[in-house]
């Protein structure tokens, strides 16, 4: 039965509280919770904290506990399904059953094996009323926050977003290399915003060797800095690079063994590993799913057009995100260096999921096709 426009309301509360756990609560997924009294009245709000931290239904029972709310007989509104086991924390489906709630309500169900519709379970066992989402924003929402979560627990791999900063005629560089800046202020903020998404955010030697960039989240506030990966199969980085001095992780993947530069690297503070792929290059399918199997969900490229034609050709890129400025550049260097095609049947297609200005440019959004398909095959297992 489809959920009242109410409960749709407050699960959007839900999930614009979880958006507070962005640059935070990584790897574990961003959750919101909003508790009522049993007589309707706000009670308290939370979200999911740091990784080892409080989860959103704790946060808000606390609240609910400092503001002298009483919660039997109340509602809660979670924007993913209760966690069911001992991680780090305590199973917040126990925590709502002591509580004494009496309905709570749903927006997403959560695919992690050690979840999977126990907490649903566990809650209906203990008598309290369970609604979830069928549809409708709050479930789409939900799963828009959480896509790199998502795809990890069900794909075995990071959502792969590729960023590029282009001219109108999808110029990224002048022919002698220079780029910066083609874009706005605002839309390279905005850029940073979406890097404090990414549990990773990913270029090449190339880049590095042409631009020295940092590659850290530097313009927008964050508590977590993304791991930042090279693909160098030569293990070519300087070790004066720019991206080795800031705040965070630094992990370097090459294909080649080189012990001097290698253990030049590890002195700098890189982390260092090899994956060879069969032409003698970095085997980027298999790095996607080590990421994955470490905690990396939302994985964020910037890289130059060499690299971005690996990933594209590969089928591994499942969104890009294009700041398009209103300028001509004429020759100049693409956004990924494709192979010519033999008809126009060949090309990859994306489809335009959104569209919105940013300062004087615009950023658009597109997904592949049949990339979040993984979405959809979730279902929550039956009561026993």
């Amino acid at each position: 039965m489809p959920l009242s426009d109410a409960d749709e309301a407050l699960l959007l509360r839900a999930v614009a509280l979880a958006h507070h756990s962005i640059g935070l609560s990584d790897p574990n997924p961003r959750v919101g919770c909003v508790l009522h009294t049993a007589s309707g009245a706000l009670a308290g709000e939370g979200f999911t904290q740091q990784a080892g931290g409080p989860h959103a239904e704790v946060m808000a029972m606390r609240a609910a506990a400092a503001a002298g709310q009483p919660l039997a007989g109340g509602t809660a509104w979670v924007s993913l399904e209760p966690c069911a086991h001992h991680g780090r924390t305590p199973p917040c489906a126990d925590a709502l059953i002591a509580a004494g709630l009496a309905r709570v309500v749903v927006a997403l169900a959560d695919p992690y094996d050690q979840v999977a519709g126990r907490g649903i379970q566990r809650l209906r066992a203990a008598g309290i009323a369970v609604d979830l989402a069928d549809a409708g924003p709050a479930r789409q929402a939900a799963q828009a926050l959480n896509i790199g979560f998502l795809s990890r627990v069900q794909r075995g791999l990071p959502w792969v977003r590729l960023k590029v900063a282009a001219s109108l005629d999808g110029r990224t560089a002048l022919p002698d290399g220079r780029s910066q800046w083609i874009t706005g202020p605002a839309a390279r903020q905005d850029g940073h915003a979406w890097r404090r998404r990414a549990g990773a955010v990913l270029s090449g030697i190339g880049t590095v060797l042409a631009d020295d960039p940092q590659l850290d989240v530097r313009l927008v506030p964050t508590q977590v800095q993304p791991l930042r990966v090279v693909v160098d199969s030569g293990f070519n980085t300087p070790p004066t690079a720019k991206l080795l001095g800031a705040p965070g992780r630094v992990l370097v993947v090459g294909a080649q063994a080189h012990a001097e530069r290698m253990a030049a690297l590890r002195a700098a503070g890189a982390e260092l590993l090899l994956l060879p792929g069969a032409d003698g290059r970095v085997s980027l399918p298999t790095l996607l799913q080590r990421l994955a199997a470490n905690g990396v969900g939302e994985l964020h490229v910037e890289a130059g057009a060499v690299l971005n034609a690996a990933l594209l050709g590969a089928g591994l890129v499942d969104e890009l995100l294009v700041y398009t400025a209103p300028k001509l550049l004429g020759p100049g260097l693409g956004m990924a260096a494709l192979p010519a095609l033999a008809a126009l049947d060949q090309a990859l297609v994306f489809d335009f999921d959104d569209c919105q200005r940013v300062g004087d440019d615009l950023r658009l959004q597109l997904r592949r096709r049949g990339a979040a398909d993984f979405l959809h095959g979730h279902t929550v297992p039956a009561v026993a």
